[in-house]
């Protein structure tokens, strides 16, 4: 038994007679008693007495008829609400993120998200983390885009998967081009270039492995950190999917074999406090 059995059933019901209900339903009157004899054999009652000019409801024809106006009322509403939700899906939804969110990575979940609810807008605010969480405290943003480590106590976080440091730097500066990684300790006594929100990560995987990090430029932009180090300055570190943010022919890198040099973006919002249901689904989308 299926919805369209039940709507045939139902105008069968209603109109009498077949032959107008297969008018109505703008079908031939066989087929339709063909549907209506299945739809017995199936449920195995008779649901109708067929006369001369028109038919009459058997008592389980009259509770299957019921029965069907509750079903198709119900299924024609869920389908009602759930294409007004996918419409109400309109608005602008407030994100801030830090620069090397804006990735493949990144743009892969706001391109999905689009495809899915395409009256949506967005609103980019830009900073550091310490920044991206300011705007989300004061309700300025609804979602924040950030990279770990950043403290979570107070934040419900959604992560992406886990990528590698990298070491960035021109021909000029470079390790042997054959290989794709380096070890973390061939960076001692290299200049390095690196973003403010990652000098306690680094500076603690250096001492880890014996020596002081040399750190040449310290500035609060992934894109920063690019362009020096396209500059030939020194040796450049920031997430691997960070890499496109800057186009330079110039440079290159290598994967940094470090376990605890590892970073990972967080979709984030304030705990306990009110969200649209556009920052919900956007929020719920974002995971592993």
């Amino acid at each position: 038994m299926d919805l369209r059995q039940l709507k045939y059933f139902l105008t069968i019901a209603e109109e009498g007679q077949i032959t107008s209900a297969a008018r109505k339903l703008q079908m031939a009157q066989p087929p339709l008693s063909q549907q209506l004899k299945q739809l017995e054999e199936e449920l195995g009652v008779q649901l109708v007495q067929r006369g001369p000019r028109s038919i009459r409801l058997t008592d389980a024809g009259v509770m299957l008829r019921d029965r069907a106006r509750q079903i198709l009322e119900l299924a024609d509403r869920t389908a009602r609400e759930l294409g007004e939700h996918v419409k109400g899906m309109t608005g602008t939804l407030s994100i801030g993120t830090v620069s090397s969110s804006g990735s493949a990575l990144f743009q892969d979940r706001l391109s999905e998200f689009h495809r899915a609810y395409e009256g949506v807008k967005f609103d980019i605010h830009e900073g550091n983390t310490f920044k991206i969480l300011d705007l989300l405290n004061r309700g300025i943003v609804e979602i924040g885009i950030i990279r770990t480590p950043f403290h979570a106590s107070s934040l419900e976080c959604r992560y992406a998967e886990s990528e590698p440091m990298i070491a960035v730097m021109t021909r000029e500066l470079a390790f042997a081009e054959s290989r794709s990684s380096i070890e973390f300790g061939e960076l001692k006594d290299r200049p390095l270039i690196i973003y403010r929100r990652f000098e306690q990560l680094i500076t603690d995987a250096c001492l880890e492995n014996g020596f002081e990090p040399d750190i040449f430029c310290m500035n609060d932009d992934a894109r920063t950190t690019l362009t020096w180090a396209g500059s030939g300055l020194g040796i450049g570190i920031v997430p691997r999917s960070a890499f496109g943010l800057v186009s330079r022919d110039n440079l290159l890198y290598k994967v940094i074999n470090s376990d605890s040099l590892r970073t990972r973006i967080a979709a984030v919002r304030m705990k306990g406090r009110f969200s649209s249901a556009l920052a919900d689904h956007f929020f719920e989308r974002f995971g592993e």
